[in-house]
């Protein structure tokens, strides 16, 4: 299938592994100029030498921004100054008890995972509308509508996404730009994957076993009841970064193995 996306500009935020290098290489591999960002040069370089090995006509760059702070993304804002196609990926998650979550780490959690997306795409916006076609994607969780509590704050910036992204999208109007959201389930990305690795090998079980214990215990819900692969939640993104996605704005998909108990 033709996503329509052969030499339009991408950037995918965080994406020197998990959910956004995945999101990078299906990207590349239709056609796109694809943007690697990340804080580290070295991971870029080898995220970006991966996806050349596996397809030696890709067009991929890297730019290495920490998209944290204001001066971390005007830095990412000149090295690339217009794209067609804006993944908002980067994020960080951080179980604590409420009790314990000083205000440093609420305002890291919010410059991070929130602030890095408005930064962007009040940057990037104007010339999408300019050029009449433009996609505006921000990575959210299920966590956004199910706040889960051993990390509120988490679920906070998630929420926080999903209003962000409608509102862009209600500046969109009679125009070929869209901003949609997808709402992603437990995956085992690299951050996850280690994380429960770690506690699997403190519980003394195996990761299977711990992923079990996951399922029933903290995600009950989830209809998988298994941890969601990262190409599974790059195929959702990159569909609506895709021309065939053009009637689908203000959106905010689920790629969440069931684990939100709702039909809308």
């Amino acid at each position: 299938m033709d996503l329509g996306i052969s030499n339009k500009m991408a950037l995918v935020t965080g994406s020197s592994a998990g959910i956004g290098l995945a999101t990078a290489t299906r990207l590349a591999a239709e056609g796109a100029q694809v943007w690697l960002n990340g804080r580290s040069e070295g991971r870029l370089h080898e995220a970006a030498e991966t996806i050349r090995s596996a397809m030696p006509a890709a067009r991929v760059n890297v730019a290495v921004a920490d998209l944290g702070t204001a001066q971390g993304c005007a830095s990412l804002c000149e090295q690339i100054p217009a794209i067609d196609i804006l993944v908002n990926n980067v994020g960080i998650f951080e179980p604590k008890p409420f009790a314990d979550i000083p205000d440093e780490d609420w305002s890291r959690m919010f410059d991070v995972n929130v602030m890095s997306g408005v930064r962007l795409t009040r940057h990037y916006l104007p010339s999408m509308l300019k050029s009449d076609w433009g996609r505006v994607i921000f990575v959210s969780s299920e966590s956004a509508v199910q706040i889960p509590q051993e990390m509120i704050h988490y679920g906070m910036t998630k929420t926080a996404q999903l209003a962000i992204a409608r509102g862009v999208a209600e500046t969109t109007t009679k125009t070929g730009v869209t901003v949609n959201s997808v709402l992603v389930g437990p995956t085992k990305s690299e951050g996850v994957g280690t994380f429960v690795e770690q506690m699997a090998h403190e519980q003394g079980i195996t990761f299977e076993q711990m992923e079990q214990e996951f399922f029933s215990n903290v995600r009950p819900t989830s209809l998988m009841q298994r941890f969601i692969n990262v190409d599974e939640v790059s195929a959702m993104i990159c569909y609506l970064c895709s021309g065939l996605a053009s009637a689908t704005n203000g959106a905010a998909l689920r790629v969440d193995g069931g684990v939100v108990r709702s039909i809308l």
